[in-house]
């Protein structure tokens, strides 16, 4: 269009962030929103942030997505709390969801009758894991830590992870406690309890299988990484995104999902 001579207006940038959105292409879709301000220094309005979060949102990168609001020029609506929270429900991240749905009441008590009637319980949530050990699949659905052996397990990984260098990133958890409550919050993760109950109930060197429910948090993707190298085994975690094959330290999928 540019190289034809043709002016893209407001309205060519909207169906622009709506393609990068759809492909889940964030370097794309913020690519062409800083040319739509710097370039052609068009005024934003409320849908072109909203279109912005999309990006970010459809690709599942939530905290980006929370700090490009937290960095606008103007004051967040309601509109746009309301698109980051479907993302984070979409996403899984029913932290990030209980967070916004505060900011939205401070907005307007009344959310709160739609929020109900709306949004299933939380319960219904809870995260489900699924394990491959001696060629079957097993359901592993974490809600509580589990004891013996397994718990013994998981304290003993917690310490090795934090020799070899894991620090808890708290940002993963959004409720308003204080700094060792949430690093604690953050070791119960189901897919992180989830992999010690494998390591107890698999052969050793052995891959070990996990599918999750739900999209895994940045700070259990960095766990799984240093835990892979400390066990010496391939970790395959399927959420609800895609594969994460953890080896040696590293993930297939760079770091990026």
């Amino acid at each position: 269009m540019r190289n034809g001579g043709f002016q893209p207006d407001n309205e060519t940038f909207l169906a622009v962030l709506s393609a990068c959105a759809s492909a889940g292409d964030v370097e794309e879709g913020v690519k062409y929103f800083e040319l739509m301000k710097n370039e052609y220094s068009m005024a934003l309005g409320i849908e072109h942030y909203i279109g912005v979060i999309s990006v970010f949102g459809e690709a599942g990168h939530l905290n980006e997505a929370v700090e490009f609001i937290e960095n606008m020029p103007i004051e967040p609506t309601i509109k746009i709390w309301q698109a980051i929270r479907g993302f984070a429900r979409i996403h899984g991240d029913i932290d990030l969801e209980d967070h916004v749905d505060e900011l939205l009441l401070e907005f307007d008590p009344s959310i709160s009758s739609e929020n109900e009637l709306r949004v299933p319980t939380k319960k219904k949530h809870s995260t489900i894991n699924m394990i491959e050990e001696k060629n079957r699949v097993s359901d592993y659905k974490c809600i509580n830590p589990f004891k013996g052996e397994g718990n013994e397990k998981f304290k003993g990984l917690n310490g090795q992870m934090r020799e070899a260098g894991y620090v808890p990133d708290t940002r993963y958890v959004l409720h308003d406690i204080d700094q060792e409550a949430k690093e604690q919050a953050l070791q119960y993760h189901s897919e992180r309890l989830a992999i010690a109950y494998g390591l107890i109930s698999t052969p050793a060197r052995t891959p070990l299988r996990i599918i999750k429910n739900l999209r895994i948090c940045g700070d259990c993707h960095n766990a799984i990484k240093i835990m892979s190298k400390i066990v010496g085994r391939e970790l395959i975690v399927r959420d609800n995104k895609r594969f994460h094959h953890f080896k040696d330290g590293k993930c297939s999928c760079g770091d990026y999902w």
